[in-house]
């Protein structure tokens, strides 16, 4: 086994439980919102580019309320004075 320079343990809290820098929940908001976003803009150009304002405008809401909801995972991380989500 070989040592690793790298290696941080985990903080502990109080009571000596480890304590983790971003909730599961807003990493998931985070890395599942990223993958959302990359389809929706695909979709949104594809709808531009084939004359389909129907799903242009529906990607387009799509993307604004994946950006709303990621902007607020985030900041509910700094809110904590964990850092950064994902």
């Amino acid at each position: 086994m070989t040592h690793n320079e790298d290696y941080r343990p985990p903080e502990r809290s109080p009571e000596g439980k480890p304590m983790a820098s971003a909730t599961p929940r807003d990493v998931v908001h985070i890395r599942v919102g990223s993958f959302i976003l990359i389809f929706a803009v695909v979709l949104g150009v594809a709808g531009l580019l084939l004359g389909i304002p129907l799903l242009a405008v529906g990607a387009g809401v799509v993307i604004v309320a994946t950006v709303v909801d990621m902007v607020l995972a985030v900041r509910g991380q700094r809110a904590r004075g964990t850092g950064e989500a994902g």
